[in-house]
């Protein structure tokens, strides 16, 4: 062979080594397998089976099966068919089968008359479910503090069923730190306490398919309880020993498991000889007490412990983790495409623990005799200068104790031109500064060789920020604006050339320009998340929030806008990771932020009692979760039942790293505790209520506070004082023993025993000082002797003031001056003041005052320097005002004087003279109207209007003379001065005011009658007899 042959078979040998194209379905191929069911394949029963197998070639494949080695008729079953168009087997279960009868392990077979493909061998079972056996548990006996499994044992099921565990009445079982459930499904305690005897336990098992779910017979707890729970060092409850050992196959989940016993409760840490745990693929899970190492890798091989600690000790159990391997594909063989007279080779290599053996097989069959056409050198198969019909599928199988891997790679032979097989002239949108690939697939046998080129440009594009990959895809490795242009790949062989064009556009990247930060915020307040972006105009931008990692739904209490995520009133369920997702049809980018919410810390749990004394007990509890908000402090409550039931009282407050104190206690007190944290948004929730603990009864140690004594009427005195308290009491039956006696009088305590707060002593002098004494008694004794206090019994009204007297030290001012009352039956809280001037029978308005007790002078300033002032002054208690003590101002000696000058106004007789004067000065302004409009004679200017009567007398001097001898009425109108008859309404006539009526005067004297002139010539002769008595006719016959 020629050096140049030799170099060909190299290069395209290699070429096909490490490069896989897929052959267009239009040219003949041999099949290959698309689709089949897992190795492992467990049914519903219930369901029609269906073994999948796809495959695909050209010519299409024919398909049949075997199982359990043999070939399968699937024709004389009629329960069994293909699908259409697939080699899938159907098994109608629906129509009768039983499930059962079609386990076994299937193998499908692809043919056409270039090669047969394999699937996988597929081992078809059927999920089962079997009951649970019928048995009777007798209840648990055990001590409190003691350890406890509960075995579940529940029947294999295929899969194996789910385990949980709940109480007969389908509530859940609470799990913690000291009881869980082990991966075995069996229910552990590491301590038992008294509550665990509140419910039963009973292990359900869940079937995978069907998810019913069956409940064995529940375990009920009899817990022996003792004073007082001894603490013990830990011991493992599982694993048991000091060490064991464990088996794990790589990729998968590695599961540790310590359960350890003991009080207090134990904790469990890992750890890992001679190195670090995984943290990067480590998980805790069921309170410490799982480890969990996902997908474990040969370097995960080595010894773990665990390790149980609580204040009385620890231990320790040391598990070695030895990890094996069922084959993985080192490189997988793949299909090879070859022109005639080309070399090329199959690789299959695998590795495993143990290393796995490699078999080939050529359409399903064993190569066992050699090959003119291929050589087979252990995980290679190496072609030479191959000829048309040489095609066929190779299929290779890697196995060890653990498992098997199987691949088919067909061998094709084919003389194609290049040809291009995606679509043509495609747009691709790239972001600015990203990495993008362009793609070309082709096809051609010889393979044909690539060439990129950019708008046109001779030159051929790679190196640098281009790379063209084996399967023709351009790779540019940072896009930048003047990358935008028209793309070309051109592919060639010996039979001929096929080219492809790509236009790309390169577009500004989306970018979160102010993205949302971490919060910490107070339950109820208002939090806003920005979110504000820059992208390309030209795409088309959404923004959306998810938490974590979740669509966040857009509620009521939220507010979505372009820039921001607005969430009002802000709870606990609104606590987690928010992320800002900007993303247009090219690109996205997002923003994350974590938002904490402080709360008020959860409540405490697991109270639990402990060095019980007599007067002393330890509270112990567990903290609640600090929501964000460190615990600074610790309140203890406490209830008793006898007197109080259902009150909680403050007891105690510790600070918040504390969980456990010593409460000091009183005699004769059922207690029940519990405990409230405290942070700085407030308090949480109380606990749940300890155990109760009864102290023993005593002699009381106090008597009761506030001890008064005050009288209520005038002859009594009541007793009152502050009972003692519920935690004061020391015993059942307790009383008083109240004493009383008169103070300064010698006589002999009274006394009395009440059961109450109150007594009231009857008959009692008024105001009178008593001694008295309460002393606290209860069925164990009395309370020390108690100290005397000092009550009074009632008060009454007191006496008048003494010594009272008016003085005027100058015409300014009047001073009054006083003695305390000589009896003031009582406690005296103020004076009483009420004053008022006087002048003759003129009062002033009275003035009152209330004055301090120990004020005794008053002084007034005068208003006038004449009135006199009058005083009443009495005493007052908290009764009331007692007698009243009046005085004067003493009399100056010109006051008879001053009072005439005074009073002046108020007499008869100036009032008389007053009346008289205003009566003649009317009497002359009458006179004067009277003579102005009927006794004067007035010259006629002009001729009159208006003819006059026979009667008219005329003067010779042209005037009228208006006379009333003949006393004839007025007229309708009169003449005025200049020769016109006006109506007769003149104001300072008094004829018009109006009819009858007696004239008179008002209190000032001005007279206020009323005068009518009649209009009727017999209404005027009527009233002549009354002219000797009419003011009106007596000024008529004076004018």
């Amino acid at each position: 062979m020629s050096q140049h042959s030799i170099l060909n078979i190299f290069i395209f040998s290699f070429f096909h080594l490490i490069f896989a194209i897929d052959v267009p379905l239009d040219l003949i191929q041999p099949p290959t397998i698309t689709k089949q069911s897992v190795k492992n394949y467990i049914v519903d029963p219930r369901d029609n089976i269906e073994i999948e197998c796809e495959a695909q070639g050209n010519p299409y494949p024919t398909f049949s099966w075997t199982r359990n080695g043999k070939f399968y008729n699937v024709a004389k079953d009629s329960r069994v068919s293909y699908r259409r168009y697939s080699g899938t087997l159907v098994i109608d279960i629906h129509g009768g089968g039983r499930p059962e009868d079609y386990e076994g392990d299937y193998q499908c077979f692809a043919r056409n008359e270039h090669g047969t493909a394999l699937s996988n061998k597929i081992l078809l079972q059927v999920s089962k479910s079997p009951l649970w056996p019928k048995e009777n548990l007798d209840p648990v006996v055990v001590n409190e503090g003691a350890s406890l499994i509960l075995q579940c044992n529940p029947p294999h099921g295929l899969p194996p069923p789910v385990i949980f565990w709940m109480s007969s009445s389908m509530e859940p079982i609470t799990q913690d730190r000291r009881v869980s459930q082990g991966l075995n499904g069996d229910l552990y305690f590491s301590n038992v306490l008294r509550q665990d005897a509140q419910t039963d336990y009973s292990c359900n098992a869940r079937s995978h398919f069907t998810h019913t779910i069956q409940q064995k017979n529940a375990y009920t707890l009899k817990v022996l309880t003792t004073r007082g729970v001894a603490e013990r060092t830990p011991t493992f409850l599982l694993p048991t020993g000091t060490s064991s050992s464990k088996l794990v196959l790589r990729d998968e989940d590695l599961l540790l498991e310590c359960i350890a016993s003991g009080v207090p409760t134990p904790d469990i840490m890992w750890y890992k000889k001679g190195g670090e745990l995984p943290n990067q693929k480590l998980k805790f899970e069921n309170f410490n007490k799982t480890l969990r190492i996902v997908k474990v890798s040969e370097e995960d091989t080595g010894e773990y412990f665990c390790q149980a600690s609580n204040r009385m000790g620890s231990i320790r159990h040391t598990i070695s983790v030895r990890v094996k391997a069922a084959p993985y594909w080192l490189d997988e063989p793949k299909n090879l495409i070859l022109a005639p007279g080309e070399n090329g080779r199959l690789v299959c290599r695998a590795n495993g623990s143990p290393k796995p053996t490699i078999q080939w097989l050529m359409n399903g069959e064993p190569i066992t005799v050699p090959n003119p056409n291929f050589e087979v050198a252990g995980d290679t198969i190496i072609f030479r200068e191959v000829q048309s019909g040489n095609s066929a599928v190779f299929q290779c199988n890697a196995s060890n104790d653990h498992g098997y891997l199987l691949a088919n790679a067909f061998v094709s032979i084919l003389d194609v031109p290049s040809r291009m097989l995606g679509p043509r002239n495609q747009l691709i949108r790239v972001i600015e500064y990203n990495r993008t690939q362009l793609d070309c697939p082709f096809f051609g046998s010889p393979i044909p060789t690539l060439r990129w080129f950019k708008n046109g440009q001779g030159s051929n594009l790679d190196g640098g920020n281009y790379r063209v990959h084996e399967n023709g895809t351009l790779e540019i490795n940072t896009v930048r604006k003047e990358d935008q242009g028209k793309y070309t790949c051109v592919a060639t062989n010996i039979l001929g050339n096929a080219e492809n064009t790509v236009r790309l556009e390169v577009k500004e990247p989306t970018r979160i320009v102010k993205g949302p930060e971490d919060q910490i915020a107070k339950r109820g307040s208002t939090v806003r998340l920005d979110c504000r972006v820059r992208s390309d105009p030209s795409l088309r931008l959404t923004v959306t929030w998810m938490k974590d990692e979740s669509q966040l739904y857009i509620s009521n209490k939220m507010k979505k806008e372009d820039d921001a995520l607005t969430i009002f009133g802000v709870a606990e369920k609104d606590q987690g990771a928010y992320t800002c997702v900007a993303k247009t049809e090219l690109d996205q980018d997002f923003a994350k932020a974590y938002l904490t919410i402080q709360d008020k810390p959860d409540p405490p749990m697991d109270l639990e009692l402990t060095d019980l004394a007599e007067r002393s007990v330890r509270l112990t509890w567990v903290p609640g979760d600090d929501n964000n908000s460190p615990i600074t402090g610790f309140i203890i409550q406490f209830e008793e039942n006898r007197y109080q039931s259902g009150t909680w009282h403050n007891l105690a407050s510790v600070p918040g790293n504390v969980n456990t104190a010593v409460l000091r206690l009183s005699p004769y007190v059922n207690y029940q505790f519990r405990v409230l944290a405290l942070n700085e948004l407030g308090s949480s929730m109380p606990s749940p209520s300890s155990e109760r603990y009864q102290t023993n009864g005593a002699a009381p140690e106090i008597n009761p506070s506030d001890v008064r004594g005050v009288g209520t009427r005038k002859d009594n005195m009541e007793i009152t004082w502050t009972p003692l308290n519920s935690t004061q009491v020391y015993g059942p039956n307790l009383r008083y023993n109240v004493k009383w006696r008169q103070r300064h009088t010698g006589e002999p305590w009274s006394n009395v025993t009440v059961w109450g707060n109150r007594h009231v002593v009857w008959h009692t002098p008024v105001y009178t000082q008593y001694e008295i004494r309460v002393q606290s008694e209860n069925d164990f004794g009395k309370a020390s002797e108690p100290g005397t206090v000092f009550g009074y019994s009632g008060e009454d009204l007191p006496s008048a003031p003494t010594n009272v007297k008016v003085y005027e030290p100058n015409r300014e001012t009047v001073v009054l001056e006083w003695g305390p009352p000589e009896h003031p039956n009582g406690n005296l809280t103020a004076y009483t003041l009420r004053y008022q001037a006087f002048n003759g029978t003129r009062l002033s308005k009275a003035v009152v005052e209330t004055l301090s007790l120990n004020q005794t002078k008053y002084i007034v300033h005068r208003t006038d320097p004449v009135s006199r002032y009058r005083f009443f002054l009495s005493g007052r208690t908290q009764v009331g005002a007692g007698e009243v003590k009046t005085v004067e101002s003493p009399i100056k000696q010109d006051e008879a004087y001053t009072r005439n000058q005074v009073d002046i106004a108020t007499q008869g007789w100036f009032i008389g003279l007053m009346c008289a004067v205003a009566l003649l000065v009317l009497i002359l302004l009458i006179v004067c109207f009277i003579k102005r409009s009927r006794g004067g004679k007035y010259p006629v200017r002009e001729k009159k209007e208006v003819a006059l009567g026979p009667e008219d007398q005329k003067e010779e001097d042209g005037s009228f003379d208006y006379s009333d001898e003949d006393n004839k009425p007025l007229q309708g109108s009169q003449t005025s001065l200049d020769g016109t008859i006006k109506q007769q309404e003149s104001d300072d006539s008094l004829v018009d005011y109006g009819e009858g009526g007696e004239g008179q005067f008002n209190e000032d004297g001005s007279f206020i009658g009323q005068y009518t002139v009649k209009k009727d010539k017999d209404e005027t002769e009527g009233n002549e007899s009354s002219e000797a008595t009419s003011p009106v006719n007596a000024i008529y016959s004076l004018a």
